[in-house]
């Protein structure tokens, strides 16, 4: 089965009061594109996080995110009670020390600006605890984008094979005009010499012309090249994963047997149905660039 390059994963948990959240999504690319935004506390952690969505996802262009959220009852920021009470005593010892007036009013706007009287403790070394939670969920999250991705996989696939079938249906459906063809192109010929007057045909030279030209126009090996690409295409999204390269190589093959053909296509039919050809291989190479 085949996997899409497009797909997106979530997770969370809770852990001290907070929330950690692993977001990963995924679009095409030709290589492996990751961009990451890690909380502070995890920044440690970066570059075992990119093996591991690497070993995972392979190629595409992905942006993975783990951050913390914390919860509203822990929201607002704490005031720092020692070193607010360390302003007022130094304050108080100010005033009585040079002989000064306390001030009057309610002055504790002008103590909660001074610094450091609001800060918001943060966990300055991550623990293997804390880790193994986070770690958890970006576990989580990338197996869910994984899901994602064999979901569209198989969406994909489906698509494929219909192409792939409407493709070889058109195929099978040139053969009757091919046939009717030659005997039409003898018939031009020999039509076209016997209008001109007085011309004197020499009959087995006039057979080995006919006979080259045909055989200049004839598009077997072109038919049977493509029925191959068909099977191998089929084949190869069978193989499993990883396959999105070769499947776009046996795409660009496919479309050169198909423009061959169309090359020697001489009667509209045959023309009509290389047109209904070209049209869902496009439709393929659209969709392929998204195969990992």
């Amino acid at each position: 089965m085949i996997l899409s390059m497009t797909g997106y994963g979530k997770a969370s948990a809770e852990f001290g009061g907070k929330k950690i959240t692993a977001e990963i999504k995924s679009v095409n690319s030709k290589a492996l594109d990751l961009q990451t935004r890690i909380a502070p506390i995890y920044r440690e952690k970066e570059m075992e996080l990119r093996a591991l969505i690497s070993a995972q996802l392979e190629r595409g262009k992905v942006d993975f995110s783990l951050y913390i959220e914390r919860d509203d009852n822990n929201a607002a920021t704490p005031i720092n009670r020692p070193i607010l009470k360390s302003y007022i005593d130094q304050i108080r010892s100010i005033i009585s020390d040079y002989d000064l007036d306390e001030p009057e009013g309610r002055w504790i706007s002008t103590l909660l600006r001074l610094p450091d009287v609001l800060s918001r403790s943060e966990t300055v070394e991550l623990t293997d605890e804390e880790w193994a939670v986070a770690s958890g969920v970006a576990h989580r999250a990338i197996e869910a984008l994984m899901d994602f991705r064999r979901q569209e996989g198989t969406s994909l696939q489906r698509k494929f094979e219909e192409k792939i079938a409407n493709i070889g249906t058109l195929l099978a459906e040139i053969e009757p005009f091919e046939t009717a063809r030659v005997e039409k192109i003898r018939a031009r010929i020999i039509d076209g010499l016997n209008s001109i007057p007085e011309v004197q045909v020499d009959r087995n030279r006039l057979e080995q012309e006919m006979i080259y030209y045909i055989e200049k126009l004839d598009i077997n090996e072109e038919k049977q090249r493509l029925a191959n690409h068909l099977r191998y295409f089929t084949e190869t999204m069978e193989n499993g994963h990883g396959q999105g390269k070769k499947l776009g190589f046996i795409a660009q093959e496919m479309g050169r047997e198909i423009n061959t053909t169309g090359s020697k296509s001489n009667i509209a039919e045959m023309q009509n149905i290389v047109v209904k050809m070209k049209d869902e291989l496009e439709q393929i190479k659209e969709q392929v660039l998204n195969v990992m």
